[in-house]
């Protein structure tokens, strides 16, 4: 009951709560990403959403502005807001975040999440591969992301949706963010394209070729339109490798 509760007043969130929903995209086939974690956290006493993935049975990898004073993972789900046996639901242990985040900057916006238990592993519930440490995102290359919110600047989703990326040249980032370091970073979103994140679903993965090689991290305030910025996994690999609990 309290998980419903919570879920009703996450939904009830005006934008700019978060960050990184899924916009100019379609709804994903139910359960064809059993990697995909949605991530209730409660802050100062209110309900706010991320997104994140399974790296391990007991291991999600999320963005560290994600943090929280207590967060729920749910598994399994493709509409938020109708119960299903494939949902699992488990507490987050601990919270391990990068201790060079910078929030104004978004620089290491990245952040492993320690589960109370395994999750159990079914055709609804699954891992996703890493990228390695020399990475394969260039630009040109299709990717795609994936979470739940807000399809435009005023319209929700209660289901999962999905939207290709291309990663492109990091010029395009550094001419449109005063902050961006294209060791630690990736950019996506081809100018003028329909396809982006906004509020709600940071820390969801940037798939390429079937492995997480970018994390949702920021965008334009009040805007839509790519490109947009990720942390770019590849160079956290070795962070990544010490802190797994």
């Amino acid at each position: 009951m309290l998980i419903l509760v919570l879920l009703s007043a996450a939904f009830l969130l005006p934008p700019g709560a978060g960050a990184g929903e899924i916009i100019g995209g379609w709804e994903a086939k139910p359960h064809s990403r059993p990697y995909m974690a949605y991530l209730l956290r409660q802050l100062e006493g209110k309900a706010y959403i991320c997104g994140g993935f399974l790296v391990k049975p007991n291991v999600v990898l999320t963005a560290a502005h994600c943090k929280g004073d207590r967060i729920t993972v749910i598994l399994g789900a493709h509409n938020i807001r109708q119960w299903e046996p494939s949902w699992q639901v488990i507490q987050v242990r601990q919270q391990i975040r990068h201790t060079q985040y910078e929030s104004k900057t978004s620089k290491n916006d990245i952040m492993l999440l320690q589960l109370s238990r395994n999750a159990t592993l079914t055709k609804e519930v699954g891992l996703i591969n890493l990228t390695t440490a020399n990475g394969t995102a260039s630009p040109n290359s299709v990717c795609s992301v994936a979470g739940w919110g807000m399809t435009s600047l005023t319209r929700g989703t209660r289901t999962l949706r999905e939207v290709n990326l291309t990663v492109i040249a990091d010029v395009h980032c550094q001419k449109r963010y005063r902050y961006y370091y294209p060791s630690s970073m990736l950019c996506a979103g081809l100018p003028g394209s329909p396809g982006s994140f906004y509020v709600g679903d940071s820390g969801g993965p940037l798939v390429c070729g079937g492995v997480a090689e970018g994390i949702v991290s920021f965008g334009v305030n009040n805007s839509t339109a790519p490109p947009v910025g990720l942390t770019r996994i590849s160079h956290f690999v070795p962070w990544i490798k010490a802190n797994l609990p």
